[in-house]
């Protein structure tokens, strides 16, 4: 949600009515979260002045740790350099510790060559925002799944239940520091997710939802521990000894 809210308003930069406009302080401090956008605090330090030439040997974009050679055009200044800088500060100070680390596995490719391309400035704003948007619309529409998953038939349902709120074992990226608390697309997923954690035993798909829609399901690692509420449904991994008690 960070990385394209971020990129979107870098799109807006890029194509502002003023021209391509650069931070020139580009900071994780410089910006806030708002109803879920990313806001700059600070343009005092933003520019639309591109760097002036005479040959392409005066556009070099230096970085602390790489250089990226870039045209000069016919009218004297270097092409997209207010663009290229502020997406090569996106990578450094955002996506390289934000992108790797909590998207489903399916997705990790589509967001390592994100990270890769704009590390080395081989996509502009405009391939990046369309790259993310990609990512989004496999992740809400959960095309990224197996067609054919059949990680449900491992449960039984019980309608009518719940499990007791409690603290229960950790996992990452948990939305819950008590337990285990997982965005989802479905009860097919949710079901994946807890046949790979040897620890879980049920989960429940809460009310709650995502920035994008998603549900999200609490993992327990209990059987047991079920109240009576008629708008929930608990799913348990199928035992012989836990059909018996049912």
């Amino acid at each position: 949600q960070i990385c394209l809210s971020l990129v979107e308003l870098l799109f807006y930069l890029a194509h502002s009515p003023l021209g391509s406009i650069v931070l020139l302080d580009f900071q994780p401090r410089q910006f806030v979260m708002v109803d879920g956008n990313l806001k700059v605090t600070d343009m005092d330090d933003a520019s639309t002045e591109e760097l002036s030439c005479k040959e392409d040997n005066d556009c070099t974009l230096d970085f602390p740790t790489k250089s990226f050679p870039l045209k000069c055009s016919a009218v004297g200044k270097c092409e997209g350099i207010n663009e290229k800088k502020n997406l090569f500060n996106a990578y450094r100070y955002f996506f390289t510790y934000l992108l790797p680390h909590s998207a489903p596995l399916a997705l990790r490719p589509f967001l390592s060559d994100i990270l890769n391309a704009t590390g080395d400035l081989r996509y502009g704003i405009n391939e990046t925002l369309k790259a993310f948007e990609t990512v989004l619309h496999l992740y809400k529409s959960g095309l990224y799944l197996p067609k054919r998953s059949l990680h449900l038939k491992d449960y039984i349902t019980l309608k009518g239940f719940r499990v007791v709120e409690q603290e229960d074992y950790k996992c990452w990226p948990s939305y819950s520091h008590l337990g285990c608390l997982l965005s989802i697309h479905s009860a097919e997923e949710a079901a994946a997710i807890c046949n790979s954690q040897s620890q879980c035993q049920s989960f429940i798909i809460t009310q709650q939802r995502t920035w994008t829609g998603r549900p999200l399901a609490s993992f327990r690692s209990s059987q047991t521990d079920l109240i009576p509420d008629a708008n929930a449904i608990v799913y348990i991994k199928r035992s012989a000894s836990l059909e018996e008690r049912l």
